[in-house]
């Protein structure tokens, strides 16, 4: 296959990442990024991909107009020349970037990017989620990167930031963890009525975001169903392979998949008509149910909002009233859209719903079972998550989850 530059005379230095090695997941030192926007002239958001084994999905940065002029970042992606170049657009028209927002502590995705993003604009200020940590050694921020003497921790009282007149923030957490700890800030920026989150809660596309079909092979690569197939590029089998993609990366290993055991699909690679370095050597432990369709269909519903299975099963169960307390505090703002850091955005959603997402902490929900928003996904997906949520809590790494409420 021809590359870009050869296809269309693109400039592949144009999406260069060469600091990828100090997050080295797919696609490593080449990300693309689209720009789009959600409210005109006033919040626009930038998307590039990452992943494990094809397993890729968006990761997105949200740039907000200031009426008091310039620019908000929140959650910063990796600053490549196309990325500077479509945000620096929006800066000749409306202003300098001002304030970047480092929304989480526990998210290396989104914390690696943060020191290179902000060098490309000396005169921004950096706000930090509280609690920040490292492993294995909890150093100080300037030494990971975060330009010294413009790094600021954000309050816990959002209206003592110099941003207060136009966006509220709350913080949940810090969720102990054992060797770390979780913690997300929600911004809502007011005159837009719109939501930022981190990893809260998402909501799925049944079709794969336009970010993800810039390059299809990994799309095709889960649309297999074996490993001698040759799967040809149609809209039907890019959707196939993100449905499958957005299981992997909910579940880890959802109960519509078998895994081979790692000797055998070893062997197995040795007939793979492709063993090329792309193809991961023919390497292809999977073999999906017939019925994994169904699988997708209950985790994505008909696009709700959802918190990740991973969320529910590893961490925000170690917090239940505090997430709880958290997601009521978040639903008294008056927003209409939320715009996540992963999956779709943006998500045409009321307050109601958003506090609906998290009924799965509670005994008896606030929400009666069964209204619009409420759900409940099948218990057998969760089977490898509570595997590692039970062997995590018998080791003592992680403090052993806390009851519904």
């Amino acid at each position: 296959m021809k590359g870009l530059s050869e296809q269309f005379g693109v400039d592949e230095r144009d999406f260069s990442w060469k600091l990828w090695m100090l997050l080295p997941i797919y696609p490593f030192g080449r990300r693309r990024t689209i720009r789009r926007e959600v409210v005109k002239d006033t919040i626009w958001t930038f998307e590039q991909v990452q992943g494990i084994f094809y397993v890729v999905v968006p990761i997105r940065m949200t740039v907000v107009k200031l009426q008091a002029g310039g620019l908000l970042v929140y959650a910063p992606v990796a600053p490549t020349p196309e990325c500077i170049r479509l945000l620096k657009e929006l800066v000749q028209k409306h202003g300098d970037v001002r304030y970047i927002i480092l929304p989480t502590i526990s998210g290396l995705e989104h914390k690696v990017f943060v020191g290179p993003f902000a060098r490309k604009f000396p005169q921004a200020e950096v706000f930090v989620a509280p609690n920040q940590w490292s492993f294995p050694l909890n150093l100080p921020l300037s030494w990971l990167g975060f330009p010294s003497g413009r790094t600021h921790i954000l309050p816990e009282d959002s209206s003592q930031t110099p941003f207060a007149d136009e966006l509220d923030y709350a913080i949940l957490g810090p969720i102990p963890l054992g060797p770390g700890t979780f913690e997300e800030v929600a911004f809502f920026h007011r005159r837009s009525h719109t939501l930022l989150v981190t990893d809260s809660v998402v909501s799925i596309p049944e079709t794969p975001p336009e970010i993800v079909q810039l390059d299809p092979y990994p799309l095709l690569f889960h649309a297999r169903d074996t490993l001698s197939d040759q799967v040809e590029d149609s809209k039907a089998n890019r959707r196939k392979g993100w449905q499958r993609i957005s299981l992997f990366a909910f579940y880890f290993r959802p109960s519509a998949v078998e895994t081979i055991p790692l000797g055998q699909a070893a062997r197995d690679a040795r007939h793979a008509p492709d063993r090329s370095r792309k193809a991961y050597f023919g390497l292809f432990p999977f073999k999906w149910k017939k019925d994994w369709l169904r699988s997708f269909e209950a985790l994505r519903g008909d696009g709700r909002l959802l918190v990740a299975p991973i969320l529910q099963t590893l961490i925000l169960n170690r917090a239940p009233q505090e997430t709880l307390d958290w997601a009521y505090h978040v639903a008294t703002w008056d927003f209409q859209r939320i715009v996540p850091c992963h999956f779709d955005a943006p998500i045409q959603a009321s307050p109601q719903q958003f506090r609906q997402a998290f009924t799965f902490l509670e005994q008896q929900p606030a929400i009666p079972e069964g209204a619009s928003g409420s759900f409940s996904l099948p218990e057998e997906d969760f089977a490898l998550l509570k595997e590692i949520d039970e062997s995590l809590s018998k080791r003592r790494i992680v403090p052993p989850p806390k009851g519904k409420v």
